[in-house]
C-alpha cells in the first residue's frame, strides 16, 4: 500500500503521525511511505531521518495526497485539505466528527474512508488510541491551569501546592476516566486539594484505593457540581462518551457562582466540551474571559509537547496502521472488531451512530466488509 504522511497545518500542531522508526516499519512489511518535507520537524525529526528509513520525501502537502491510498495523520483535516482528498482514499487520524458539522458533510461528500483514532475500542470498552493523548492532555490540564492561575494571566494569583502555613488551591476534576485520573495525580502531587467526580460508583472505589490522601471522590450530579465550584480554583473538564458529544455540566449561569479568576480547562472541548462556554481556543491565543473566569480550551493540547506526544502516539497506532496496510481497511475492519468501531464514515455513509446523533444525519448500521455483513 501507498501510506502518506502530510505534516499538520493545524495552528501550532507540531505532532506528526509517523515517526522514521514507523516509516522503517512500514517498509519492512512492502510498503510505500511518502512524507511532506519538514512534516516531522517540530516532533525533533528531519527530513533525512525519514530518508535513511526508506521514505520518500516529497515537497507539497498535495503531492502526499495525490499519490497516497492511505493518509496517516495525528489531527482530523481542515478546510483547506477537503479537496484533496480522494474517493475511497483512507484517513486514519482522529476525526471527532461530532464537534464539527462541516468535517462531516466534507467527508461525506469526498466519499473518503474515515477511521477515527478516536473510536478504536477493545471489548473492554477502552480506547487505545485515545488513551496515550488523554494521558499526556490530563497531565497538561493541571500544567497549564497552575500557570493560568497566576495574577499575571488574569487567574487567583494562587499558587497550586500553596507554601507551609498557606492553604493549597482546590482543584475540581470533572470525570474519572484518562484524563481526569492523570489530572488528579498530577495535582495531587503538586500539593493541591483535589475533587474527582464521576458518575460510576464502582470508578470512584478504584479512585478512592489508589489516589493520595489529598484527593477526594465525589459522585457527581448537578447538586454536587453546583456546591463544589464556589470555591474552587481550577475545574478541569475530563468528560468523555466516545465519538459523541460531551455533555454540558457546567452551564453558563453557573459562572456567577464561581470566584473571580478561576480557571476552567476544558479537555473535552475536541467533542463540544463539557463546559457551556467553553469553544475551541488555539496555541497562540489560549484563554479568553467570560464573567472573570479564564477559560482554557486549547482543542490540540498535546501538540505543545510534541516529542513526547509523537513517540506516545505512534506506540500505539503503529500496531494497527499496519494492519490496515497489510490487509486493506475493508479485511481489516472485518476481522478485527477494534478497528471496526474505529470506522466513522465510508462510501458518503455514517457508519457511527454518535456522529450521525450529532448532526441528525442518516445512521448506516450494515457496512459489506470482505463479503461479510457488519
Amino acid at each position: 500500500m501507498i501510506i502518506g504522511v502530510p505534516k499538520e497545518i493545524k495552528n501550532n500542531e507540531n505532532r506528526v503521525a509517523l515517526t522514521p522508526a514507523g516509516v522503517a516499519e512500514m517498509i519492512n512489511n512492502g510498503h510505500s511511505v511518502y512524507v511532506q518535507t519538514t512534516a516531522g520537524e517540530g516532533s525533533g525529526f528531519a527530513d533525512e531521518e525519514y530518508t535513511a528509513a526508506g521514505a520518500v520525501v516529497l515537497p507539497a502537502i498535495e503531492d502526499v495526497y495525490a499519490i497516497a491510498e492511505m493518509i496517516i495523520k495525528v489531527k482530523e483535516p481542515i478546510a483547506s485539505e477537503y479537496p484533496l482528498i480522494k474517493k475511497d482514499q483512507l484517513l486514519f487520524t482522529y476525526f471527532h466528527f461530532a464537534s464539527s458539522e462541516p468535517l462531516t458533510h466534507a467527508m461525506i461528500e469526498r466519499q473518503a474512508v474515515c477511521l477515527a483514532y478516536e473510536t478504536v475500542e477493545k471489548t473492554d470498552r477502552s480506547l487505545p488510541l485515545l488513551v496515550p493523548m488523554s494521558e499526556v492532555a490530563g497531565r497538561m490540564s493541571i500544567q497549564e491551569g497552575a500557570k493560568y492561575l497566576e495574577k499575571p494571566l488574569k487567574g487567583r494569583g494562587i499558587l497550586l501546592g500553596g507554601v507551609p502555613g498557606v492553604p493549597p488551591a482546590k482543584v475540581l476534576v470533572l470525570g474519572g476516566g484518562i484524563v481526569g485520573t492523570q489530572a488528579a495525580k498530577m495535582a495531587a502531587g503538586l500539593g493541591a486539594q483535589v475533587t474527582i467526580m464521576d458518575v460510576s460508583l464502582p470508578r470512584l472505589r478504584q479512585l478512592d484505593d489508589i489516589m493520595p490522601a489529598n484527593v477526594t471522590t465525589i459522585m457527581s450530579n448537578s447538586y454536587n457540581i453546583k456546591k463544589a465550584i464556589t470555591d474552587t480554583d481550577l475545574i478541569i473538564g475530563a468528560v468523555l462518551i466516545p465519538g459523541a458529544k460531551a455533555p454540558h455540566l457546567i452551564k453558563r449561569d453557573m459562572l456567577k457562582s464561581m470566584r473571580p479568576g478561576t480557571v476552567l480547562v476544558d479537555v473535552a472541548v475536541d467533542q463540544g466540551g463539557c463546559i457551556e462556554t467553553c469553544s475551541p481556543t488555539t496555541h497562540e491565543n489560549p484563554t479568553f474571559i467570560i464573567d472573570d473566569i479564564v477559560h482554557y480550551c486549547v482543542a490540540n493540547m498535546p501538540g505543545a509537547v510534541p516529542y513526547t506526544s509523537t513517540l506516545a502516539l505512534t506506540n500505539a497506532t503503529l500496531p494497527y496502521a499496519l494492519q490496515l496496510a497489510n490487509k486493506g481497511w475493508q479485511k481489516a475492519c472485518a476481522e478485527n472488531e477494534e478497528l471496526k468501531k474505529g470506522l466513522n464514515i465510508a462510501n458518503g455513509k455514517i457508519l457511527y451512530k454518535g456522529v450521525a446523533e450529532a448532526w441528525n444525519l442518516p445512521f448506516n448500521k450494515e457496512l459489506v466488509l470482505e463479503n461479510a455483513v457488519c
